[in-house]
């Protein structure tokens, strides 16, 4: 009899793990919160072994199929003419802007479609109590009769309420200071295929974001020390970004009407994940719920592809589920700790407060965009953390 597992969170992480235990041979069910699947979401990248996760999944000439279009990378000026630039044309690899630049919910929606002909799926369901025992971990939902699973995988994102039913307080979470709002706004004519960042005074930042949609995906960032704003409801959130944005000139005013009327606001206060363990008994965390590294280290997407295949591997590897998660987190720790590693002053140097701090912040990208150093300049801005040898794991399935 194949081991009953239930995966909890719908994203990138859910879905590719169940994919990879579905392909298996374990019963997998998933769970999602939301009445249906969720197909918004901003720009994610996936890059080195991200890609190599991808393409055993069979899955990666149809995320690059359906990527965003975005050519490159531009600092821009308040008359949006350009300060410095990487264009994906004139690099030898990947740079600000990757090969595989894709939206959250169209990858998530790649890896779910296939995942589903093996995996059983339910929407509108949230988890209320794991009692995890020997014989199984029981599960109570909400509304829904309790359910006995081998394994109960948390694959929600960094506030996971899940996550506290067994590993209350034990999340330490690393406050990266950037306040950022994430939605979708209308494409102009003008609007090219160029990822646009325009800094303002006061360490804000607004960027414009190409997408294969027909519309445009906006960011609002303040660089700054957390108040508990991600806690306000939705009203207060918008109106503190159209407070701290209405004098923030170049397309300012655009966005902030944008925001407005959007349906897929969503506003954060950075922080990354950390916990000691990953597993307790018959539940484990992947993804951003066990590691969150925040978007400043531009990871995420690849961590979580990574994880679930390892979090599979290994399980697979062993008959023993406890030595399968131990070496599961033993082969991912360098990679998370790699990538957490993302030094906090960064935000402020992308921040800059003053003319001269953003004047400095051109001038280096200018210069580290020049013929003679970008690719330099652009490997920095794209760099990749060690990863774990997927050749450990069986890439044929069944």
């Amino acid at each position: 009899m194949s081991r009953r597992v239930l995966v909890s969170g719908a994203s990138i992480a859910g879905n590719a793990t169940a994919w990879w235990l579905g392909r298996y041979g374990y019963d997998v069910t998933v769970i999602e919160r939301a009445p249906e699947f969720r197909d918004g979401g901003q720009n994610i990248d996936v890059r080195g072994v991200g890609r190599e996760v991808i393409n055993r999944m069979g899955l990666d000439q149809e995320a690059l199929d359906r990527g965003t279009g975005e050519e490159g990378t531009a600092w821009v000026n308040a008359d949006n003419s350009i300060a410095a630039e990487f264009v994906n044309k004139d690099l030898d690899g990947d740079g600000p802007t990757a090969e595989m630049e894709i939206l959250r919910g169209d990858l998530a929606s790649i890896i779910y479609k296939s995942a589903k002909s093996k995996v059983s799926y339910r929407f509108g369901t949230t988890i209320k109590g794991i009692d995890d025992g020997p014989n199984g971990a029981k599960v109570t939902f909400e509304g829904a009769d309790p359910e006995t699973f081998d394994l109960v995988v948390i694959a929600e994102g960094v506030g996971s309420s899940t996550r506290e039913l067994m590993f209350e307080g034990e999340n330490d979470p690393r406050w990266m200071d950037l306040t950022i709002a994430y939605f979708t706004i209308p494409r102009l004519p003008e609007d090219d295929r160029l990822w646009r960042w325009y800094n303002a005074l006061g360490g804000r930042s607004i960027s414009l974001r190409p997408d294969n949609h027909g519309t445009m995906r906006a960011n609002l960032a303040v660089q700054e020390v957390a108040h508990g704003e991600h806690k306000w409801d939705r009203a207060r959130q918008k109106a503190y970004m159209h407070e701290r944005f209405a004098d923030a000139g170049w397309q300012a005013d655009r966005v902030l009407a944008g925001m407005n009327t959007t349906d897929d606001f969503y506003f954060d206060v950075l922080r990354q994940v950390r916990m000691n363990r990953w597993s307790k008994g018959r539940v484990v965390l992947v993804g951003d719920a066990a590691w969150c590294a925040t978007p400043l280290a531009g990871i995420g997407a690849t961590l979580s592809l990574t994880g679930a295949c390892v979090l599979a591997g290994e399980l697979q590897r062993s008959d023993d589920m406890a030595a399968g998660l131990a070496a599961y987190e033993q082969a991912m720790r360098p990679m998370v700790e790699d990538g957490q590693g993302v030094p906090k002053f960064g935000t402020r140097l992308m921040h800059p407060r003053s003319n001269l701090g953003i004047q400095l912040l051109h001038g280096t990208l200018n210069i580290a965009s020049k013929p003679a150093a970008r690719n330099l300049g652009a490997k920095l801005l794209s760099n990749q953390p060690k990863s774990p040898d997927l050749s450990r794991y069986p890439a044929t399935v069944n």
